[in-house]
């Protein structure tokens, strides 16, 4: 059974595990897809786990990193939210979200898709309270991300990272657009660098296509990691300075 609440105009809906320790994921989504997503996980046989899905999001503003002119036709304007809304997910989302879980989650996972793909990946420099991260289609397009996961380190080594596309979605003339596979690939195969566990799937059809279908296929993927191959690793200060590779 769910349990939903608001915190600042954000809707939090919490569909808890049974074991006291299952592990958690949290995902940034669109409300109305809420129910699929749940109907496609609770289809497959997964290990035990708990999912808190947040919705009412100001996408353009919670989930982007800094501010970007829009990069199409009758876009708005990104504006630079991601560390205000983060700070807001960690700090209240979570533990209001985790009073109703049976226990302590054993690890936290971090979903989403499109420009919560990008938020997923941008949190995993901002904090350590995630462990486990999915990207599904997400906007690695986004000017200078790529610049950034290059001159950044990470807080903590992840245990494992998903990233899905459509085979179409970089199949346009937009010429900022255009650079998504590409970058995917590189970044992808940067973390595989770096010792992280990662997979790159790539699906048929554009950025709009079986959305439901890619979110569920990522989160399931991250639970179905066996601990023994996703060992909890914190790297030095300074090991933690300067990434080895560039993406």
């Amino acid at each position: 059974m769910a349990h939903s609440f608001s915190v600042h105009g954000k809707t939090v809906s919490v569909f808890p595990g049974t074991a006291p320790d299952a592990p958690a994921v949290y995902l940034n989504t669109f409300a109305g897809e809420i129910p699929q997503i749940v109907s496609q996980l609770h289809g497959q046989e997964l290990p035990d786990f708990s999912l808190v899905a947040i919705s009412d999001l100001d996408w353009n503003h919670d989930m982007v990193p800094w501010d970007q002119p829009p990069v199409f036709k009758n876009a708005v304007p990104c504006t630079g939210g991601a560390d205000d809304y983060l700070r807001l997910l960690t700090e209240t989302i979570l533990p209001l979200a985790e009073k109703e879980l049976a226990g302590v989650p054993r690890w936290r996972g971090l979903a989403g898709y499109s420009l919560a793909g990008l938020f997923a990946l941008y949190a995993m420099y901002r904090t350590d309270v995630f462990s486990r991260f999915a990207s599904m289609s997400g906007s690695l397009w986004f000017p200078g991300f790529p610049e950034y996961i290059r001159t950044h380190g990470l807080p903590r080594l992840p245990d494992c990272i998903y990233f899905s596309l459509g085979d179409k979605e970089s199949k346009t003339r937009n010429p900022v657009l255009k650079n998504v596979r590409d970058n995917t690939e590189a970044i992808q195969a940067y973390y595989q660098h770096l010792g992280i566990r990662s997979v790159f799937r790539l699906y048929p059809g554009n950025h709009y296509n079986h959305a439901v279908q890619r979110t569920a296929d990522g989160i399931a993927w991250l639970l179905e990691q066996p601990s023994a191959s996703c060992g909890v690793t914190r790297l030095s200060q300074t090991d933690s300075q300067r990434p080895t590779a560039s993406p």
